[in-house]
């Protein structure tokens, strides 16, 4: 029998159990006290005194060069000595070249199904790790050589017990060049593999869990499997996610025990497990001299109660949702028993947050351009928990050359509700396009729910009220001229999405269904109703690899007015990088008479984007169309298309978007070539 106990790297090791030698006769052993006695005193001297000392001898006469004073060190020679043919001499370390090879795995083959092998592949794995092969074929002596061939002798053992094959045997030979002639030190690692073996019984020291047959439904090898270290590890791994996943969150993993026959040519696997208590989730503890949130907050953000079963994965969700609010150095959440009752012969285990505070405050900028818009710069401060828990205010300015203005907003982040924000925001903007101008302040509050990179949702909202007073100048065709005008509008903009994509940032399949409707009133003299509503779709379909079909459509309307009657502002519009790509921003629909958009009652857009990455860069091919109409329903005549590419730098944060755009059939007035830059893809 062999039992093997222990893991080397990634390979099973075993040791085989032999008769003990006969036990030599012990040796006589004196106390310390007798030792220490036999010593003598550390000042004794090592000799007797004489006890007729020799008569004195006369000093010595002193060496006249010895009471020279030193040669000052710039004065020695420092001429680099010559070989017999002038040149420098220099030292240079011995060195012996030599070649080595591995014989004895060519034929190996195994065409298991499960951890199939063959000897070049364990070949490879021994040169990954080889002495010999890392000297390069140098050494400084015989020694170096001798203790890379021991080291390799181990490694290829090694290599292959980690593959089942315990019993292989590895001998070196070292042949040496012929005396006075030149040549390399030739090593030969032969290698006889043996049996391989495979698992036999496989067994679990625990307690009854529940459910019963936890262990063996996630244990990822079964007997017959050869032995092969690397699923060994992986499966014992595996069981140590799944438990505290499973209610265990106190589960240890023992020492395995593999006990190798080598008649039957099986190893019998034995794996101790101590679960601890099946656990259900208690109370939030809170740990740290300046903690950033109460027990209180963290339960809102957790997407568990107390009571619930434990499961590790959502404690790794909690801690990725309070890392993302960016308002801590470091945070730690870990399980505490309790050894308090619950439920089903279950215990209460405590969640301990850990947190320290991080840096609250924060500033960020951003800009892109795109042809019709120009450039646009947007910087902003933050306080992100300057009213806790996680009440920030944000002060925002934009510069650019059609859009200049300053905001702020207060938000509070995981309201009452995880991923639910509450704003408040105050506006001060001045637009000017070739659509209209407008100096424009606002006060806005909404209420919403958002998918995030942790947890996208399936349904997302948002409603809320806007409050707005804007002087706008636009063209007025009874004058037949510009006007300017002064608007009151309350509005009550709603908002639900229903996602079943497969990305928030950059979905490659799924689809996406949205809804806004926006009850306004103009108000003043005459005041005036409407609503304007927009539904869009878009679609990803993966044809094959890294090449993804995505699709977009969208149709918008405005019911219960006039379009004189509502504000430039409020009109739909198309046109651009996020709209059809081709066309200057705002471009397309009705026109005055000097070419400028005034806007419509409708609108409907659609693109199609054929879409191929390739490690952290891609490449788009995309055609877009639209119209924007002045009846209340778009009638689909004088239909636009553009089309062009784009380029793709994939980021943690989302795609940086460079696109390339030409109208077809271009008009009069239109630019032959629109260029979009921006962060994140066009829908």
């Amino acid at each position: 029998m062999l039992t093997g106990t222990m893991l080397t790297g990634a390979m099973l090791t075993g040791t085989a159990s032999a008769q003990p030698a006969p036990a030599a006769p012990p040796s006589p052993i004196i106390t310390d006290s007798d030792f220490e006695a036999a010593l003598p005193p550390v000042d004794a001297p090592a000799k007797p005194a004489a006890t007729n000392p020799p008569p004195a001898q006369p000093p010595l006469a002193a060496d006249p060069d010895l009471t020279k004073p030193l040669t000052p060190l710039d004065d020695f020679n420092k001429e680099a000595l010559r070989d017999d043919n002038g040149g420098a001499k220099t030292e240079s370390a011995p060195s012996l070249s030599y070649r080595w090879h591995v014989t004895g795995l060519e034929n190996l083959r195994d065409a298991d199904p499960v951890a199939p092998i063959e000897g070049g592949a364990l070949v490879d794995s021994f040169e990954a790790v080889s002495a010999l092969k890392q000297g390069k074929g140098k050494a400084t002596n015989a020694a170096a050589i001798a203790a890379r061939i021991e080291q390799d002798r181990q490694a290829l053992s090694d290599v292959m017990a980690s593959q089942g094959y315990f019993d292989a045997g590895v001998q070196s030979s070292v042949a040496m060049p012929e005396q006075g002639k030149p040549g390399d030190i030739v090593v030969s690692m032969a290698v006889a593999a043996g049996p391989r073996y495979r698992l036999g019984a496989i067994r679990f020291d625990a307690p009854a869990l529940v459910p019963p047959d936890l262990l063996t439904r996630h244990f990822g090898i079964h007997s017959g499997e050869p032995i092969v270290a690397e699923r060994v590890l992986s499966a014992e791994a595996e069981l140590g996610v799944i438990l505290p996943q499973s209610a265990y969150p106190f589960a240890k993993i023992g020492q395995r025990d593999i006990e190798l026959d080598a008649a039957t040519g099986l190893g019998d696997y034995t794996l101790p497990v101590t679960p601890g208590p099946r656990s259900r989730f208690g109370d939030i503890r809170i740990k740290g001299r300046r903690p950033v949130f109460d027990a209180h907050h963290i339960a809102t953000i957790a997407r568990f109660r107390k009571g619930d079963l434990y499961d590790s994965r959502q404690v790794d969700d909690l801690r990725k949702a309070l890392v993302a609010t960016n308002l801590f150095a470091t945070v730690t959440v870990d399980p505490a028993q309790t050894g308090t009752s619950a439920p089903d012969n279950t215990e209460y285990a405590n969640l301990v947050v850990s947190q320290r505070a991080g840096p609250p405050r924060s500033l960020s900028a951003q800009a892109g351009y795109s042809t019709g818009e120009g450039i646009k710069a947007v910087g902003s401060w933050s306080h992100a928990n300057l009213f806790p828990p996680e009440g920030a205010i944000i002060a925002s300015a934009t510069a650019g050359t059609s859009e200049q203005g300053v905001s702020g907003t207060f938000r509070r982040s995981n309201a009452g509700l995880r991923d639910r924000t509450v704003e408040l925001s105050i506006s001060a903007n001045h637009t000017n396009l070739d659509a209209y101008e407008a100096f424009t302040g606002a006060l806005k509050g909404r209420i919403s729910r958002a998918s995030t990179a942790i947890w996208q949702k399936r349904w997302t909202y948002s409603y809320g009220f806007e409050l707005i007073g804007s002087n706008e100048q636009d063209y007025a065709f009874e004058q037949a001229g510009e006007r300017r005008r002064t608007f009151y509008i309350l509005a009550l903009p709603g908002q639900i999405t229903y996602d079943r994509s497969n990305s928030l940032l950059d979905p490659t399949r799924g689809y996406r269904l949205s809804a806004t409707l926006s009850p306004e009133a103009s108000l003043g003299s005459n005041i005036q109703t409407y609503a304007r509503s927009i539904f869009e779709a878009t679609g990803y379909y993966p044809i094959a690899g890294k090449l993804v079909l995505a699709g977009r459509a969208r149709v918008g309307m405005i019911g219960g007015a006039s379009r004189e009657s509502i504000a430039p502002s409020r009109r739909f519009y198309s046109g651009g990088g996020g709209s059809v790509r081709g066309f200057g921003y705002q471009e397309l629909g009705p026109k005055d008479p000097d070419g400028h958009p005034i806007g419509g009652r409708s609108q409907a857009e659609t693109s199609v984007e054929l879409r191929y990455r390739f490690g952290n860069f891609g490449v788009v091919g995309f055609v877009d169309s639209g119209q924007v109409f002045t009846s209340e329903v778009p009638t689909f005549n004088s239909w636009r298309f553009g089309a062009g590419v784009g380029v793709r730098y994939y980021t943690n944060f989302g795609p940086m978007r460079f696109d390339i755009a030409t109208p077809i059939n271009r008009q009069i007035g239109e630019s032959r070539v629109a260029v979009y830059v921006s962060i994140g893809q066009a829908f």
